[in-house]
């Protein structure tokens, strides 16, 4: 986004919130972070990092009765607005939580 036009940052945002917001009214939102700052990846005892690829710009917790659900609510978040309006079609990655 660091090349985007102010305004084209704005609207993605306005239609993100929208998306959480509209998921927060139907029951389905336990959480979402938009993620900033530099990425540092550790393995082991070698680190790599210093700048890392913007990988995981941020991500949403949803509880949802179906995978199906989940997918729907991952290619709404994916056709978020880009640069002129158009859609992002971004990557979004769907993973089910771990819970003991």
């Amino acid at each position: 986004m660091g090349s985007w036009d102010p305004a084209d940052i704005r609207r993605h945002f306005a239609y993100q919130r929208g998306l959480d917001a509209e998921l927060a009214a139907a029951g389905e939102l336990v959480e979402t972070q938009g993620l900033g700052g530099r990425a540092h990846l550790v393995t082991g005892a070698d680190v790599a990092g210093g700048g890392g690829l913007p990988a995981l710009a941020g991500y949403r917790i949803v509880d949802v009765e179906s995978e199906e659900r989940a997918l729907q609510i991952a290619a709404l978040a994916a056709a978020g607005p880009g640069p002129g309006g158009a859609p992002l079609r971004g990557s979004v990655d769907v993973r089910r939580l771990l819970t003991p």
